[in-house]
């Protein structure tokens, strides 16, 4: 394109598009950055410019970009059967459940969703209908979901409603019941505890909750094996263990949202798998497909599904649709997606390369603003506080200065973005699971280059 073209395409977005998480105020100064291809890692601008994803479009693009093996995936399906009502089946969409069994090692079914958004809604309605259902004493009423603060679980109503994230929710608020507890966040734990300690102690919480809330109150327990958006926290190896033993003592559904967590994004094919404990259901969305079609998928054991089956017209069936559920399409690609991580041992590469980024990036704790580095796999979070020892969040006009000055290197960083209140300040490092090693470099350069800027 002519720089006329690129200027002209330019004010029509501003004058169109209404960009989510960003104030468009300045937008003719500084409008949104166009992109016209990706091939691996990189994207490339209008100019030619081309920029390192850490950030993997939203936490989805695992396999890289530019998958030409997608691209004659959806055109074959598209040619054959571009679309089919949920209540009928397709080929893949038929392989694509079994496979998904087989990654979670559950006997059960998979019910699908065009995004995670709407696979947690299903499991709440799942949740809830179960209960009812299940045979429970009289007076029973489990309608009550337990999330955690700092968590993102989705932007329709339930899955706001569970978002732990207050600048999220304010002013969206609605009357679904929704109790939040603290989550695991060793960093910030108190200082006479260890780790394990604190592990146990916000455990704890969440037994307390049930008791206090009345144990017949409540149907579920939903929760990120390691919560992402919220500032990467990773929970001592003790907790999921014992948030399955609490849950199972209460007659709790546990609900693991692997959204993010999910598709190799931590070293394993499901976050959970690291802590060896079994959900009662699955959802899970981005790494699905890697972002070549929205795609989401809710995941439910046998004992769940088997509530549901009764008598026709009696009600007792799973009453909820999504239009694009189970789309022919998005199925086709999910699969051919999920085939290229098996095949090129992408889940492996995920714990190597995370392994390395976190040894490159836990040098940077010598930067007097860096206050922790964690990870799982090709997922990690740098905590930016204004000094070690009070760990307060480093102001946000600070962050904007790193983040911008990662980008001067060509660095495209993510943040915690509309998360608590002054505690938006941990970058998130989540690439494509393919990055090169001399892209890790250059995405470690580039944040070192930020970092620099604030000094």
């Amino acid at each position: 394109m002519t720089q006329n073209e690129i200027t002209e395409i330019s004010k029509m977005g501003i004058a169109s598009i209404w960009h989510p998480l960003v104030q468009h105020k300045n937008f003719e100064q500084n409008p949104p950055m166009h992109m016209v291809k990706g091939e691996g890692a990189i994207l490339t601008d209008q100019h030619g410019q081309e920029y390192l994803d850490a950030l993997a479009g939203i936490w989805c693009v695992n396999i890289g970009y530019g998958r030409k093996e997608l691209a004659q995936v959806a055109y074959d399906q598209i040619s054959q059967l571009p679309y089919l009502a949920p209540n009928m089946a397709s080929e893949p969409t038929i392989k694509l459940a079994s496979k998904l069994l087989d990654l979670a090692e559950m006997k059960g079914h998979v019910y699908f969703t065009p995004s995670g958004s709407e696979a947690n809604e299903s499991a709440f309605k799942v949740a809830w209908q179960y209960h009812q259902q299940s045979g429970e004493p009289q007076g029973y009423l489990r309608r009550k979901i337990i999330s955690r603060y700092r968590a993102f679980h989705g932007n329709t109503m339930g899955a706001l409603s569970a978002t732990g994230q207050a600048e999220r929710k304010i002013g969206y608020e609605v009357d679904v019941p929704i109790r939040h507890i603290n989550p695991p966040y060793p960093y910030r734990r108190h200082p006479k505890l260890t780790a394990e300690e604190h592990g146990e102690m916000v455990a704890q919480e969440l037994e307390q909750t049930i008791i206090y809330e009345g144990e017949q109150t409540v149907a579920a327990f939903i929760m990120e094996p390691v919560i992402s958006g919220g500032g990467v926290l990773i929970p001592p190896d003790n907790y999921l263990p014992a948030v399955r033993r609490i849950c199972d003592k209460y007659n709790v559904l546990l609900i693991f949202d692997e959204v993010v967590s999910g598709f190799g994004r931590t070293g394993k094919m499901f976050g959970y798998q690291h802590w060896g404990v079994k959900p009662d259901i699955i959802t899970c969305a981005k790494g699905i497909a890697s972002g070549y079609q929205p795609m989401g998928a809710m995941i439910v054991n046998d004992r769940l599904f088997n509530s549901f089956i009764s008598e026709p017209g009696d009600l007792r069936h799973y009453r909820n649709i999504n239009t694009y559920g189970g789309h022919p399409v998005a199925t086709a690609v999910a699969l051919k997606n999920i085939e290229i991580i098996e095949r090129e041992g992408l889940v492996g590469r995920a714990a190597e390369m995370g392994s390395y980024l976190q040894s490159q990036l836990e040098q940077l704790l010598e930067h007097p603003n860096v206050g922790e580095v964690r990870s799982k796999g090709m997922l990690l979070g740098i905590e930016l506080v204004q000094d070690k020892e009070s760990k307060l969040a480093l102001p946000n006009e600070k962050i904007a200065q790193v983040l911008n000055g990662a980008k001067q290197e060509r660095v495209l960083l993510g943040k915690t973005t509309n998360t608590i209140p002054n505690l938006s300040n941990v970058l998130v490092v989540s690439p494509p699971l393919t990055i090169s090693k001399d892209e890790a470099d250059w995405l470690v350069s580039g944040i070192e280059s930020g970092l620099r800027s604030i000094l």
